[in-house]
């Protein structure tokens, strides 16, 4: 465990130790909530994919959007990481490829807060060479 030193640092792990509260909590009853799945396997990360989580998380907190964003591993779409998986609740999951800090706040003003499809959509029935 870190040392406390500042009023700051106490400030800080209290924080973290909140967060990690919230997401254990939320996670007891994830399907009534919006889940959203960011793909961290090898070629997520290269593409860019924790610059996106980590923009979620912050951008649906600053809108108090009641979300779960968690990673996850390979998703098979390699070709177009950063790939997010999201969930709204009632509904199918839908994966967006390619996306990066400008598609994810579109995807939060159109999809996620409106319902409203987004350019992006990998389809559920894409064929990679490996499994056809």
């Amino acid at each position: 465990m870190a040392k406390v030193k500042t009023l700051a640092d106490l400030r800080k792990m209290s924080e973290d130790l909140k967060t990690k509260i919230q997401l254990r909590e939320k996670g007891d009853n994830p399907e009534s909530m919006i889940q959203l799945k960011v793909s961290m396997a090898t070629c997520g990360i290269a593409s860019g994919a924790k610059e996106v989580m980590d923009f979620f998380i912050e951008e649906l907190d600053k809108q108090n959007i009641d979300a779960v964003v968690t990673q996850t591993g390979c998703m098979g779409y390699c070709f177009a990481e950063p790939t997010i998986e999201i969930t709204l609740p009632g509904q199918d999951p839908i994966v967006y490829g390619f996306v990066n800090e400008l598609k994810a706040k579109e995807i939060i003003e159109k999809y996620v807060k409106n319902g409203e499809m987004v350019e992006g959509i990998i389809p559920t029935n894409y064929q990679t060479p490996d499994n056809q």
